[in-house]
């Protein structure tokens, strides 16, 4: 454990801050209203407690028993060991005898805060100290040179002590105001996004570490009771791992074959078609093949209500249910209405790193694309998500529903590039009926078939027929017969 930090009481923004915050220093956490930098503080002072620190949470807007009432919804009971103190009581506002109150900004008053906040460190001697909030200060002080030299004061006495100094700041003042910026040893900025549709988004940034290597970039993170969950935007450079990369079968013999014997650890599968083909069904297949070898496999489901998919599995021969029992096969439904990317990713890591899981299915990607609808930023996510997915050794498999059902298909986002291969399914029209192709059209690691086959789906699970060498022009959907074999599957093929 780094001594030299001050841990945060949040893994996730220790892990952004290679370890936590450098003692001795002040630190900035902005954000508007409502971000959490609170409870963010709150964490602070609990993780110094239970490291047998003294803390100090100085308060200028919010009362000892709302501070309270918050740390209690999240389970949290604040000891002897943390000191909350009021700069400005309520009773003290309402005094007749003290007109001139903090509410009003003028030298006094200012001069009298600082006083009382020197006092009660004076008296304490905390190793960790909040002030919230900087706005507060920022009134009193009036003019930007005023600020600027208060904030300074606080910095150098607090130096003296070899306090880690949080300064809380809502932004509702003076927002272009970038004066302890320039005097904090590290600024921390939370935010909130609101979509058109579903929960608020939160994110933060480092803005800033002085002598420390850190994170950069945006990470997603939640208010859950308990506290703030951050999840570190995912690298995939920083994760390397030693496995075997060993060709995993689809136990069905037509299927290998198509894919050139199958599919190779470590690499990522996309399977492309219209609603209906059975994307899904084909990417089971492969999960529950690695449950018969002895690995684990995963599911995450965006799109269909487990119950339903459950009952569906089931009538063509793979249980489901009965797999997620014996603890082989782990299935999460994910809405992508509540989870940010950064989260599912975070489950992701989740259940490679803990649960040992090789085979991965992601159902689907547009569910993915619906909980992040910009499309260049979803790239960048799922190439990171799938390279690091490859350097763990998993194999992974992705649906993509493309618009349409015959003719010209078009998808959400091509992401056709970051998959090691790809498998092509269509619907198309013989002797009257509406039938599914399947083709093999991308294969990184090796050879595949380059021809087309028909399957069918029915209770016995997914058949796969011969290749349609008769046929041209298949993949269009209105094929044309040019030989004389036996061109279709028949129901003594099931």
């Amino acid at each position: 454990m780094d001594t030299s930090k001050a841990a945060t009481g949040i893994s996730g923004l220790d892990d952004i801050l290679a370890g936590g915050l450098s003692r001795g220093h002040v630190f900035l956490l902005e954000g508007q209203p409502g971000t959490g930098k609170t409870t963010v503080a709150l964490q602070f002072m609990q993780a110094g407690a239970q490291a047998g620190e003294v803390s100090l949470y100085i308060t200028l807007s919010e009362t000892d028993r709302e501070l309270r009432q918050g740390a209690r919804s999240h389970g949290w009971e604040l000891d002897d060991s943390i000191t909350i103190y009021e700069l400005t009581p309520p009773e003290h506002l309402l005094n007749s005898e003290h007109s001139q109150s903090l509410l009003y900004s003028s030298d006094l008053e200012l001069g009298e805060a600082t006083r009382q906040i020197f006092e009660v460190v004076e008296r304490i001697k905390p190793s960790r100290v909040v002030i919230d909030s900087l706005s507060e200060i920022r009134l009193l002080a009036q003019s930007s040179l005023r600020y600027r030299r208060q904030i300074l004061a606080i910095k150098h006495y607090f130096s003296r002590y070899d306090a880690t100094v949080l300064l809380l700041d809502d932004l509702t003042t003076e927002l272009l105001d970038k004066t302890v910026h320039s005097v904090a040893h590290g600024v921390i900025r939370l935010e909130e996004l609101t979509p058109n549709y579903g929960a608020e988004r939160r994110r933060l940034k480092i803005l800033k570490y002085r002598g420390q290597k850190y994170r950069g970039g945006f990470h997603d993170f939640t208010i859950v009771e308990g506290g703030i969950r951050v999840f570190p935007r995912l690298v995939a450079a920083e994760h390397r791992g030693n496995y075997v990369r060993g060709q995993h079968s689809s136990g069905i013999r037509e299927l290998d074959a198509l894919l050139g014997g199958g599919i190779d650890g470590g690499s990522s599968t996309l399977i492309l078609g219209p609603s209906g083909t059975g994307k899904s069904l084909m990417a089971i297949v492969f999960a529950a093949q690695a449950v018969a070898r002895g690995e684990r496999a995963g599911l995450f489901i965006f799109d269909e209500e487990l119950g339903l998919l459950f009952d569906r599995m089931k009538k063509i021969g793979i249980d489901l249910e009965a797999l997620q029992q014996t603890g082989d096969l782990f299935i999460e439904q994910v809405d992508a209405a509540e989870l940010s990317p950064g989260e599912f990713a975070h489950r992701v890591r989740h259940a490679v790193d803990e649960l040992q899981i090789k085979t991965l299915v992601i159902d689907s990607v547009n569910g993915y694309q619906a909980a992040m609808p910009e499309e260049n930023a979803l790239i960048l996510h799922m190439h990171e998500l799938l390279l690091y997915l490859n350097r763990s050794g998993a194999a992974t498999f992705m649906t993509v529903a493309q618009h349409g059902l015959v003719g010209d298909m078009s998808v959400p986002v091509d992401v056709t590039y970051l998959a090691d291969t790809v498998i092509l399914l269509r619907y198309f029209e013989a002797l009257g009926e509406v039938r599914r192709a399947m083709s093999v059209i991308k294969k990184r690691s090796g050879t595949h078939e380059p021809t087309i086959r028909e399957y069918r789906i029915s209770a016995g699970g997914l058949k796969i027929g011969e290749p349609l060498a008769a046929f041209q022009g298949v993949l269009s959907g209105v094929p044309r017969y040019q030989g004389e074999s036996k061109p279709l599957m028949s129901d003594d093929d099931l």
